[in-house]
């Protein structure tokens, strides 16, 4: 079914908020995409407004933390980088051939096998001209009816009211006219499995692909199915020959979607930033700090393996005393109790609602833990250790 239209936003007011975005960035910035993976590390913390006005002005993240001093340990070596391109082109190799086979054979066995695909030509100018030859390409090989590889296809998908230009590894069109996406790996399987780790990172990418397919699909006449089952390729034990299998990323779209549909729109997020806020890291440590400082963040020790501003966010939740910066299952467990200061009060006696679960467990803990230490007085003394001790405490 076709998705409903949606209220069309105003050429002045898409023009505005460009310029507003650009404006954020700093005028002689470039802007810095968002690809799949800092999409998909935004929807897994939606809360988050300063990763949503940086991502979505375009803002290089790695560089603004390195202007703040507190550098993030992202990267990629240059010997993985050229591994993984070079294992790539080997897939993709004769037209993508054996890409193809994979995909007949883990995903459509049943169907007529590939013997020579289509590639169609997916260049032009621009993102927005490459999105929308991608879309044409994609209804063409729909039409025709035959095995069809889109190499790095560009695709768009709408993020809190700013467009995300994503590039999928590969989409492949089946006989049929559904659509599978590829995603290329050079992390290996050992014995037919990979690690889990970097397969569920790499099945929240394809669904952001998934979602973003959706979109291009929902604008055709017939709208062709989207396949839900991914297929992942990556070297075979510790060769260089390529070995694919299914990942289903149903589970991991639904979350995405759901996750995106909740982030505040960016342009809501700017109106309330003042006056003259520049993220531009040749700015001054101070004013660069207060521009940053200047938007909410969510903080969680996830955040270290998702965000290039992590170790700037944590080294401030933890000055502020914030619950989160201990994790999200024990904020949640917390409930209005949001600062150390106020659970240690709580566990003392000396604050709270004794009728708040939250409280009442806080101060059962602080018995129990004073007993075992041989201390009858109830008393609480010290700071992140005995909180981070309390829950265990709750959860015998």
């Amino acid at each position: 079914m076709r998705e409903p239209n949606r209220e069309r936003v105003p050429p002045a007011r898409r023009t505005g908020l460009r310029q507003r975005l650009a404006e954020l960035r700093g005028p002689e910035v470039p802007p810095q995409p968002l690809d799949a993976r800092a999409l998909a590390a935004l929807a897994a913390n939606p809360g988050c407004k300063r990763r949503a006005i940086l991502d979505g002005a375009g803002v290089n993240k790695t560089a603004l933390a390195s202007a703040l001093g507190s550098p993030s340990a992202f990267g990629q070596s240059q010997f993985a980088f050229m591994r993984g391109n070079a294992f790539e082109a080997r897939v993709k190799a004769d037209g993508g051939a054996e890409l193809l086979r994979l995909v007949h054979e883990k995903l459509d066995a049943g169907a007529v096998p590939p013997t020579a695909g289509a590639v169609p030509d997916l260049s032009a100018v621009g993102p927005e001209g490459r999105t929308a030859r991608t879309a044409l390409a994609l209804r063409e090989a729909t039409e025709a009816g035959v095995w069809t590889l889109l190499d790095h296809p560009l695709l768009a998908l709408d993020v809190a009211g700013s467009p995300a230009f994503l590039e999928p590894d590969a989409v492949v069109v089946h006989p049929d006219g559904s659509w599978t996406v590829v995603e290329i790996k050079s992390f290996p399987m050992l014995d037919g499995s990979a690690d889990a780790a970097k397969v569920g990172a790499a099945a929240r990418q394809a669904a952001v692909y998934v979602l973003a397919l959706e979109r291009v699909a929902a604008r055709l006449e017939a709208t062709p199915e989207v396949r839900h089952t991914v297929l992942l390729v990556c070297p075979r034990d510790f060769s260089n020959l390529p070995t694919a299998s299914a990942v289903d990323v149903r589970k991991q779209r639904s979350v995405t979607r759901r996750q995106l549909d909740r982030l505040t729109r960016i342009e809501d997020i700017a109106d309330l930033l003042p006056e003259g806020t520049c993220f531009s890291p040749d700015l001054p440590t101070a004013d660069l700090t207060a521009a940053v400082e200047s938007v909410p963040a969510t903080y969680a020790p996830e955040c270290l393996s998702a965000c290039e501003l992590a170790f700037h966010c944590r080294d401030h939740s933890r000055a502020e005393g914030a619950v989160t910066s201990l994790g999200r299952s024990l904020r949640a467990e917390l409930g209005g109790l949001t600062t150390i200061t106020d659970v240690l009060s709580a566990a003392r006696g000396e604050t709270g609602d004794p009728t708040d679960p939250a409280v009442a467990a806080l101060r059962r803990a602080a018995r129990l833990r004073a007993e075992a230490l041989g201390d009858r007085t109830g008393s609480l003394i010290g700071g992140e250790q005995q909180l981070a001790e309390a829950p265990g405490h709750t959860a015998c």
